[in-house]
């Protein structure tokens, strides 16, 4: 079944909010329309879904594998390369865990770009219907719908206020 882009754009929140709930009334789920803004919104503003994210996991797993990777490195080069030094133990801890402690804080800090990368959905090469007008101040309210409702899908946009409707077909 093919799809079609809609984008309904609003000057106004409260007739984004008002979109968002005759979208719902309409039988949308949340996943068949998302709200684009330039403004900094918190999330939830307009009505809609706040997207559940995993961004906490990425710190945690890069830390673990900055920390094993550290500790490998400084275990394995001691053991590899024993040197006995005045009856002191081959694998001197004190220097080990600053070593540890900066790999741990690499790890951690390159998972937080890759996650904060990966849950932006970073990079979106296809676009499709944007209005330049949200970068300005405007709302757009996005819904991917089946061609056959099209036409009733512009409707609740236009009930709801917008001061603009762009549809583009997508490959469904």
């Amino acid at each position: 079944m093919a799809n079609t882009t809609v984008l309904g754009v609003y000057e106004q929140p409260d007739n984004v909010a008002d979109a968002v709930s005759r979208l719902r009334q309409a039988g949308f789920e949340d996943n068949d329309f998302d709200i684009l803004s330039g403004t900094p919104y918190p999330e939830g503003t307009f009505g809609e879904k706040v997207q559940a994210h995993r961004l906490y996991l990425f710190p945690l797993i890069g830390a673990l594998c900055g920390f094993t990777i550290a500790l490998l490195i400084t275990a394995g080069t001691q053991l590899s390369f024993p040197m006995v030094t005045g009856g002191k133990p081959i694998l001197a801890i004190p220097p080990m865990l600053i070593i540890m402690y900066e790999g741990t804080m690499l790890g951690a800090i390159l998972f937080t770009v890759i996650g904060v990368i990966f849950e932006s959905r970073l990079p979106r090469l296809n676009l499709g219907v944007y209005d330049t007008r949200i970068t300005h101040g405007y709302i757009g309210v996005i819904v991917s719908c089946p061609v056959e409702k099209l036409g009733h899908t512009e409707q609740l946009l236009k009930e709801a206020g917008a001061a603009d409707i762009k549809k583009e077909a997508a490959n469904g």
